[in-house]
């Protein structure tokens, strides 16, 4: 049976809001957090963007949930050696329950310096070199590196964990999760699919754990709930690469025309169907899921929690 978790969205609510959501994920009975590193909102609608790492250090003070990061690009935006100093310090301020959860990234968050955004198979060389480098500076000794894409000198980390940071690596296609299956300690993706887990567990995954997350719109009103996701998080029914390579909110808010209530209802759980809500989750366990992470759309947060605590958390720990 997987574990369950929540899904903190810094894209949409403010840090207090995300360490009080924290707080009632435990009381809830969820067993550990992710939470979205991100320098943008999708759109302007979501309407926040608060800085990853200040929020774990608040949050590792207010519950004792093991908490990741899904996920962290440490390629552009900020160099890996910076990247694992602030993962080096969270696991160290949670006890070494922080994982670091990695990924090709997007221009969205990543551009914002000006420079050059790579194409998916340089952004996937650039990710496993960063992983070395950080691997390495977790070790506390150090370090030292001239390479295809980054130079770092006498870099020491001087905080590190009893234990070196476990790094999953995100995918969603054959190419990124052949690297999580070589390099990671665990995969992470976002839709059920059966085809990326064998493809990690055969190509070097064996018996690392397997991690999926989801969003849904808990509410009484399934209407209701359905305009909510629609404004704010259309995003992602948006197809192909563009959730890679669009660079700015306004952009996605351009195509939210695309993305009709339709769509929504029909890809996304909304409103309070126990079984609409048990179906999505057991879907990931179905497809061999370790550990299923679920994000509330909106701000019934607390109707949210009061509903898995009481009605769907139960069923699916049976």
């Amino acid at each position: 049976m997987p574990e369950y978790g929540y899904f903190l969205a810094c894209e949409e609510f403010r840090p207090a809001e995300l360490v009080e959501q924290a707080r009632m994920a435990e009381q809830a009975g969820f067993q550990s957090l992710w939470i979205s590193d991100h320098y943008h909102p999708w759109n302007d609608a979501q309407g926040e963007s608060p800085f990853v790492w200040s929020v774990i250090g608040a949050i590792s003070e207010a519950v004792s949930l093991p908490i990741e990061t899904a996920v962290t690009c440490p390629t552009v935006r900020i160099h890996p050696s910076v990247v694992a100093q602030a993962a080096a310090t969270s696991a160290v301020m949670t006890n070494g329950r922080f994982r670091l959860g990695v990924g090709s990234g997007e221009a969205l968050n990543e551009h914002v310096l000006g420079h050059i955004w790579p194409p998916a198979s340089v952004r996937l060389e650039m990710l496993e070199e960063a992983i070395l480098i950080m691997r390495r500076l977790f070790t506390g000794e150090e370090v030292s590196h001239y390479g295809a894409h980054y130079r770092v000198e006498n870099a020491r980390l001087y905080t590190v964990p009893d234990e070196p940071v476990q790094i999953d690596i995100s995918g969603f296609g054959p190419a990124a999760t052949s690297l999580a299956a070589r390099v990671g300690d665990g995969f992470i993706t976002m839709m059920p699919d059966e085809e990326l887990v064998t493809q990690f567990r055969k190509g070097g995954g064996h018996a690392k754990p397997v991690m999926g997350g989801t969003k849904v719109c808990y509410g009484t009103d399934r209407d209701e709930a359905v305009r909510t996701v629609r404004r704010l998080w259309s995003n992602q029914l948006l197809p192909g690469e563009m959730a890679q390579i669009l660079p700015s909110p306004r952009h996605f808010e351009q195509l939210e025309p695309l993305v009709t209530e339709q769509m929504v209802s029909e890809n996304t759980v909304c409103g309070d169907d126990i079984d609409e809500h048990l179906s999505e989750l057991n879907a990931f366990a179905d497809a061999g899921f370790d550990r299923v992470y679920v994000s509330q759309i909106g701000p019934d947060q607390r109707g949210f929690f009061d509903f898995y605590r009481t009605k769907v958390l139960p069923q699916l720990q049976r």
